[in-house]
């Protein structure tokens, strides 16, 4: 009998509901095909939620999220929950909870850039030429976004902003470990990146880092300090291979390295935890790097590629499946091959389509 894999789905706000029909289309033919006992349950997060359940993660959201195996993750936010206090909106409400709740403190975030998307993307077409594979790899729950104290307060008569960044050394071990793996199973090429000519943090950083490193001698380790790192992406990407981060230096670095792909569209992430007991694997939160996008919500027109390559992530990792997750790959590769685009990767030449002919191309070459 056949494992039943329970996948929490949250769809979220904007155009998270369109993008994700697309990917459950494709889970549901992969269930199927690879003989899957995928269950899923949908549960409101985000604006949504704080619409119809006065809070942007409800109860019965989190406990369904802790009774499943993964999570799928759309996008939440938008210019409706703007004006609600920081701590009551949206992404901070749901998403940073949600992360801290099952410490999930390894976000992989992969900017590939498909060689025949190079057109797309901003950076000088012999940079690009043949396309690039990054892989970040974040630490998520530690320093300046989830450190205490944090706060507003008045001094000597105006407001002062307080944030406190704190690393201790099993965290970035942690982390270290993840990154160096996952260079492992790719060519074998890691990037440290800190602030050690600065800050104390990136000097434990860096020495914990090349500690690790003595654990994987077969992977070449390097370090860069954050800003020549963001000059490094431009002018060079397909010198990186996996590019390891603290929590800030990583959400912008990835934000980076997903626009110079060319469009936030077409990239997944994943964010690991702990193992899960009774999969072996680690519990994880899959979800597009892109936002809500208000602007195009509702109009079929989102591109759902990122959320689809996100469930392929969800198979590999916290499921195990690797054949399933290379066949929602290949597929996704093969429709872009054919020349079938969303408005966001359109170019002459192209057929342009919208969110769901996007998906069934997608069925048709799984």
């Amino acid at each position: 009998m056949s494992t039943t894999y329970h996948i929490a789905v949250l769809a979220g706000d904007g155009i998270g509901p369109e993008v994700m029909a697309q990917a459950r289309r494709i889970l549901d033919v992969i269930s199927s095909r690879f003989a899957l006992n995928l269950q899923f349950s949908e549960h409101r997060v985000g604006g949504i939620a704080i619409d119809h359940d006065g809070t942007a993660l409800p109860a019965d959201t989190l406990a369904a999220c802790e009774k499943s195996h993964a999570i799928l993750f759309g996008s939440v936010g938008g210019p409706k929950w703007e004006n609600l206090p920081p701590h009551q909106q949206p992404e901070r409400a749901a998403l940073l909870p949600l992360r801290k709740h099952f410490g999930l403190f390894a976000n992989l975030r992969p900017a590939l850039c498909f060689p025949a998307l190079t057109h797309a993307s901003p950076i000088r077409p012999d940079i690009v030429a043949g396309g690039f594979d990054v892989l970040c790899v974040r630490e998520l729950t530690g320093g300046l976004y989830f450190v205490q104290p944090k706060g507003t307060e008045i001094r000597d008569g105006e407001p002062v902003a307080i944030d406190t960044m704190i690393y201790k050394k099993s965290e970035i071990e942690r982390i270290a470990h993840v990154a160096f793996q996952a260079a492992r199973r790719r060519s074998k090429k890691l990037t440290s990146i800190d602030k050690a000519n600065v800050l104390e943090n990136g000097v434990l950083w860096r020495k914990t880092v090349t500690e690790i490193a003595a654990h994987y001698p077969d992977v070449v380790l390097n370090h860069l300090y954050v800003d020549n790192a963001a000059m490094q992406l431009i002018r060079q990407p397909k010198s990186f291979d996996v590019v390891l981060a603290e929590n800030l230096f990583g959400d912008i670095l990835s934000d980076e390295m997903a626009m110079i792909t060319g469009s936030l569209g077409m990239l997944p992430s994943a964010s690991l935890g702990s193992i899960h007991p009774a999969t072996g694997l680690p519990f994880g939160l899959y979800e597009p790097s892109g936002g809500t996008a208000p602007d195009i919500a509702g109009l079929g027109i989102a591109n759902p590629l990122a959320q689809i390559l996100s469930a392929a992530m969800l198979l590999r990792h916290s499921l195990g499946q690797e054949n399933a997750a290379v066949a929602i790959e290949t597929a996704v590769r093969q429709t872009i091959d054919d020349g079938f685009r969303t408005g966001d990767i359109w170019s002459e030449g192209t057929e342009k389509i919208g969110t769901a002919a996007m998906g069934d191309a997608i069925l048709a070459r799984i």
